[in-house]
């Protein structure tokens, strides 16, 4: 099945030129070589099934009947050794710890702006920054409970972080999801591996939650506040609140009385002590924020800035994960750790820069232009795939405002097998991975392994036509596994 299969000058994560397995991925390769098209094709099938059955799935806003989909599964999973691990999970903790201490800066003291670090402009006119939550001291001065790093590796294997998601990053349920169904349709490629177990994870997560509790409440009730059924992370919602044992609960089950939040019980009101929102930032609070919004609830601010309840993320998040102020995050590693980054941002070039902006619009039809307010895979140029009449339309947008967008070189994301009914193709891939705050920064073993399958496609969003693939971290002393 691997006839076809090129590698093409990518770093392929399965095979090194030559079509031979790279040496932690030989016995899976060695496994996939000893089944039949046919019977890889029936439990590829069953898999499938499995997540329609058990209601994993998202809404496509941009699709015209806003259908609910469940994200395409493929088998061939992400494997990582320990020694590649570990150095990610200190690179990413260092991240993490940075963008924590840039967010409780520009909400305080300000001080980065103050030396210079960054523009001051570029913070205090970005649309997610917000006077209302300045000078709020929260527990344990952590603003960022959940982070979602994305990142791809390059043409030379060098993993790089393409994106900080600061503020509510989804897909944790797929990655626990993934792993459920690989282990019940193909338990046999796990017998030559010992992959890091991700059952304690959710022990963590909660764990993290109450940590950042107001007072060091020692049993502190927390609820997970949801837009409701119709947004398209539900799923994420109801599995994140079902396995840590937490209220799902909508804006219309809390309300506050004398700078509380309160939750609507059948037994009355129940006090709030911590809130993991999944709600934007500008839809929690009417009186603060959107006066339209219905989602949010009324004098949550107000409660917030007192002290007496927790809001997980923190708000205003969005100024750290701007797509602008990513080009400075190994200046803030620098300025507040006084470290060297260990993992390195894409090469990004800022069009509010006069030099910057020139390059950029004579180097088009090379380069990857994104938006700095657009998410998703939406709005953006990839010069290599675009035709002159996209180039042309994109570059009027940019000069109406420049500042607004960022461009990167396009990189050579690198792939790995995905089946395709009777043989194997290279499918370009990225990892988002979890990492958690608390008492102490916790990187999630592994992440959501998103694949490209429409062949040649550097878009690996869900909403675009990718796919989710097990992401396998395997122990430093392998043993042989059992069951998860």
């Amino acid at each position: 099945m691997f006839h076809s299969y090129k590698v093409d000058g990518y770093f392929d994560e399965m095979l090194e030129e030559g079509k031979k397995p790279r040496g932690h991925c030989k016995p899976f390769h060695e496994k996939l070589n000893e089944v039949a098209p046919e019977e890889l094709q029936s439990r590829y099938e069953l898999a499938q099934s499995d997540f329609l059955r058990q209601g994993i799935t998202f809404t496509v806003y941009s699709d015209n009947e806003g259908t609910e989909r469940t994200m395409p599964f493929d088998f061939v999973p992400k494997i990582i050794p320990p020694d590649e691990w570990q150095h990610l999970e200190r690179g990413l903790m260092q991240r993490f710890d940075a963008l924590n201490a840039f967010l409780d800066d520009v909400y305080h003291e300000q001080n980065i702006l103050k030396d210079g670090i960054i523009p001051r402009d570029l913070v205090v006119n970005c649309q997610h920054f917000f006077e209302q939550v300045a000078g709020i001291d929260l527990p344990r001065r952590q603003h960022i409970f959940m982070a979602g790093i994305d990142l791809i590796r390059d043409d030379n294997g060098e993993y790089r972080v393409l994106e900080d998601n600061l503020r509510n990053p989804s897909g944790l349920s797929y990655v626990f999801q993934n792993r459920y169904v690989m282990r019940k349709v193909y338990p046999e490629f796990f017998n030559q591996y010992s992959v890091q177990s991700l059952e304690q994870q959710f022990s963590y997560l909660h764990s993290a939650m109450a940590s950042l509790a107001p007072d060091d409440s020692t049993s502190p009730t927390i609820v997970l506040l949801t837009p409701g059924v119709h947004n398209s992370a539900y799923y994420d919602h109801s599995f994140i609140a079902q396995r840590t044992g937490i209220e799902l609960v909508e804006g219309r089950d809390l309300v506050v009385r004398e700078r509380q939040v309160f939750m609507k019980t059948a037994r009355g009101l129940k006090k709030v002590d911590v809130i993991y929102r999944r709600i934007d930032d500008e839809f929690l609070d009417p009186l603060e924020f959107r006066e339209d919004s219905l989602l949010g609830v009324p004098g949550l601010i107000d409660v917030y800035r007192a002290g007496n309840v927790s809001i997980l993320n923190g708000i205003g998040n969005g100024v750290a994960d701007d797509k602008a102020i990513y080009h400075f995050v190994p200046d803030m590693i620098r300025y507040y750790l006084k470290e060297e980054p260990l993992v390195k941002n894409v090469d990004t070039y800022l069009l509010r820069y006069d030099d910057q902006l020139e390059y950029v619009l004579d180097h088009l039809s090379e380069l990857v232009v994104k938006h700095t307010n657009a998410s998703g895979g939406y709005n953006m140029l990839i010069g290599p795939h675009a035709t002159e009449e996209e180039i042309e339309a994109y570059r009027a947008q940019i000069l109406k405002n420049p500042s607004e967008f960022i461009a990167q070189p396009t990189i050579k994301l690198s792939r790995l097998p995905a089946f395709k009914e009777d043989r194997f193709a290279a499918c370009h891939v990225d990892l988002r991975v979890f990492i958690f705050g608390g008492e102490k920064t916790h990187v999630f073993p592994g992440g959501l392994t998103r694949v490209a399958l429409k062949e040649g496609s550097l878009v690996v969003n869900s909403s675009q036509g990718g796919g989710a693939k097990d992401t396998w971290v395997l122990e430093e002393n392998p043993i042989v596994t059992g069951g998860e």
